[in-house]
């Protein structure tokens, strides 16, 4: 397909990729481009695109071809319905024909997608829709709801009718948009209170995705590849679904409340060899202790989202066969740094995001914005237009060239002059036998300025000392580091996306003093 999928070599990847080269994956040019195209219609006749693992067990399987008939057939439904090109289409639903229809159909018709988290609450879910303004929402719960605080937009209703409904329309539609079109919005997580701002994605936006696809979560033609985040989110939409579609790779989604029998059920029924996910899926399947219950072959997995611990690393790799790879990256650069699975001449490295990704450079800043020393923790940063873009997280570089991270900008702790990486601390406090999840934010100090403080969550039948676990945790780090504030806690706040809510902890923190 293209010069780019022969690179198998490390080294080989470093001296020959270019940008350019990207755009040979696809049938779209710099000016003329659409996603639903790339990501189904070019694939005809190949057979099975999708399967969709149900919490009840159940598997729907998804064809290439059933979908670019039922994508044409949506899109007829919203030109008849005046939709027209550039207006919204705010779809509600799990994974399953009729979110695949509705999420391609829109982009094909020339609509705007805006898939939403299924698990937002009324005002959650009133917040977004304010937000997009939809001409058409596609929804298949909350419908009362919906319709009281907006009467005047439509509602589809995603019932067993929709998908027949629409075979009264033609099984084929032409798109003709451009590469600089809009084709997708796509929410952050945040709180009901706190509207992040939706991300905006061209048809173009693919290529440049790309570059994660191949070298982040390793996606080559021929795999099976398992994202189960929810496809509201952008590793489940752009990593999970857009990205390996667009490569004619066969991916398995998860639809329904998470359960880790499940999803171990679905690596092993549908023989997965690529998995990605988040840090906290891997430390759930840990946790449940099903894994030697399943026979499965996985020969890459990767994760994002929040590093690894070290126990929860090794265990992947015993478990799986495969060292799990980092895939690191922001909201407004993208994936900047990954760990190549699959590569030949690169090794993962134990608590390390990896190195830059090809066509990034990469470095770690300190306040003087010069390049910081090797273990010097500072601000990562990426080379845009020429100049240094900081990326709000902190981190620091090897002498082998690998980046580590060290927490978000308001995640690193200084105390009595040193700074101190909460994410570090964390994953030293995951080391001891009764703490099963961990937090650690700074806390206000008379005398040190700040000093750390830990939010813990133990194992089942674990002792509550905090003087033992202080103890264990000066043995661990320098004294400056180990956490001088223990609260035990039954479980952390947490973002829908699965990540540790840390604004929530601090607001905790300001009402315990």
């Amino acid at each position: 397909m293209t010069r780019l999928l022969e690179l198998d070599n490390y080294d080989l990847i470093q001296s020959e990729f270019s940008s350019d080269l990207l755009w040979d994956l696809f049938d779209g040019t710099r000016d003329h481009m659409n996603l639903a195209h790339e990501c189904l219609d070019r694939h005809s006749g190949k057979g099975r695109a999708i399967s969709v693992k149900h919490d009840s067990g159940d598997i729907e399987h998804l064809d290439y071809d059933e979908l670019i008939i039922s994508t044409s057939q949506f899109a007829h439904q919203l030109e008849k319905s005046g939709i027209k090109r550039g207006e919204r289409v705010a779809i509600i639903l799990e994974p399953g024909k009729a979110f695949y229809t509705s999420l391609f159909g829109a982009i094909k018709r020339g609509a705007i997608a805006v898939p939403m988290f299924t698990l937002f609450g009324p005002d959650a879910l009133a917040l977004r829709i304010r937000d997009c303004t939809p001409s058409i929402i596609v929804a298949d719960k909350h419908l009362g709801s919906i319709k009281a605080q907006f009467p005047n937009i439509p509602v589809l209703r995603a019932d067993r009718f929709f998908l027949e409904s629409l075979k009264t329309h033609p099984e084929e539609y032409s798109s003709s948009t451009k590469a600089s079109d809009l084709s997708v919005f796509q929410y952050t997580s945040g709180t009901t209170r706190e509207l992040p701002e939706a991300v905006k994605h061209t048809q173009r936006s693919v290529v440049t995705l790309m570059i994660a696809a191949l070298y982040g979560t390793g996606l080559v033609p021929g795999d099976t590849y398992f994202c189960p985040s929810s496809p509201a989110w952008g590793h489940g939409l752009w990593h999970g679904t857009i990205a390996p579609l667009a490569l004619g790779v066969h991916i398995v989604s998860y639809a329904g409340q998470f359960d880790p029998k499940m999803v171990y059920a679905a690596l092993e029924q549908l023989k997965v060899n690529n998995f990605a996910a988040a840090a906290t899926v891997y430390r759930m399947l840990r946790n449940s202790g099903y894994r030697d219950d399943y026979t499965i072959n996985l020969s890459k997995c990767s994760f994002t989202g929040e590093p690894l611990d070290t126990n929860t690393f090794d265990w992947i790799k015993r478990s799986f066969g495969t060292a799990p790879a980092s895939m690191y990256g922001t909201t407004e650069v993208g994936v900047i740094i990954v760990d190549y699975p699959g590569i030949k001449g690169h090794t993962v490295k134990p608590g390390a995001l990896g190195k830059p990704a090809p066509g990034n450079e990469v470095a770690i800043l300190n306040s003087k914005n010069s390049l910081a020393k090797i273990d010097e923790i500072g601000e990562i940063s990426v080379k845009r237009k020429n100049s240094w873009f900081r990326v709000k997280d902190f981190g620091y570089k090897d002498n082998e060239g690998y980046f580590f991270h060290a927490g978000r900008s308001d995640d690193v702790i200084i105390s009595a002059g040193w700074t101190m990486s909460a994410v570090e601390i964390e994953n030293t406090l995951l080391t001891h036998p009764s703490v099963g999840e961990a937090a650690v934010i700074g806390v206000a100090d008379s005398v040190r300025g700040q000093v750390a403080r830990a939010y813990l969550v133990l194992n089942a039948d674990a002792p509550t000392q905090k003087d033992t676990i202080k103890a264990y945790m000066k043995e661990k780090l320098s004294k400056h580091e180990y956490p001088r504030e223990i609260h035990f806690i039954k479980t952390l706040p947490k973002t829908p996306a699965g990540k540790v809510n840390r604004k929530a902890l601090r607001d905790l923190a300001k009402l315990d003093g």
